[in-house]
């Protein structure tokens, strides 16, 4: 992993923690960072005995977005920097893209304050955990960059109105607002996310994985998809799904009232 990507990653039990770790600069989504997370989830995925992963940050800010003293730099260049962006957003998106399609769910631990591309990151998530001081934002729009990328998560976990509100206005919204909105799962007492994120991990991690990964890739494989095709996927989804060992074992054991294997 780059040695600049600023996070560290922490296997413990079925639980990979991933921190991001430059406090000082807010937790920027440098492309440094970027490429290093994206590493460090795909060997997450290649590895059985991870269940979950939480995306966690030290200091104030679980991220501020994107580095804009990187995005700045790179203006200097011939064509003002357009090849750099072009870059900066392939890999954001594929980043975003990948926490879909990893096949184990993903929980955000967020205290601080989470803005553009990492308000961008939370919405990505599956999973989100909120302490109660957590602030959230798309604050493009007040200075001339509407967060057209933090959009496409936004608009796909927020109803129409929220996401719009919170694009349009970029005003901050408290913890309960991001709940509200659907945003977060939950508000936890401040200083309290990452461990409530344990929490719900483990949980996770105590259900039958190739269940878990079944169902991950099949809820977001229908959701683009027409009602009736949606069923058709599902059903075909639930037929080899009874036939695994898991659900063989598991429904007997239930039959038996016995605890699954």
């Amino acid at each position: 992993m780059p040695n600049d990507a600023a996070f560290l990653v922490q296997d413990d039990g079925p639980i990979r923690l991933l921190t991001l770790d430059n406090a000082a600069r807010r937790n920027p989504l440098s492309s440094a960072l970027i490429a290093g997370l994206r590493e460090a989830l795909a060997e997450a995925g290649r590895m059985p005995r991870l269940r979950v992963v939480i995306l966690a940050a030290e200091g104030p800010a679980f991220s501020a977005g994107h580095d804009l003293a990187e995005i700045q730099a790179a203006r200097a260049a011939d064509d003002c920097g357009r090849g750099f962006f072009e870059r900066l957003m392939a890999d954001c998106a594929a980043l975003m893209r990948e926490i879909v399609g990893l096949p184990i769910p993903v929980i955000a631990a967020v205290e601080g304050i989470a803005t553009a591309a990492g308000c961008q990151l939370v919405a990505s998530c599956d999973l989100a955990i909120a302490g109660s001081g957590a602030r959230f934002a798309t604050p493009g729009v007040h200075i001339g960059l509407f967060c057209s990328t933090p959009m496409v998560a936004l608009s796909r976990n927020l109803s129409n109105k929220h996401a719009m509100e919170m694009l349009l206005g970029g005003d901050m919204i408290d913890a309960e607002t991001a709940a509200r909105f659907g945003l977060v799962n939950r508000v936890v007492a401040a200083g309290e996310a990452l461990a409530a994120a344990r929490a719900l991990a483990l949980q996770i991690a105590s259900k039958p994985p190739a269940t878990i990964r079944i169902g991950k890739a099949a809820f977001y494989h229908q959701r683009e998809m027409p009602l009736e095709d949606a069923y058709a996927y599902a059903s075909r989804v639930m037929v080899e799904n009874m036939l695994h060992n898991e659900a063989i074992d598991g429904i007997g054991a239930f039959m038996d009232r016995k605890k699954p294997a």
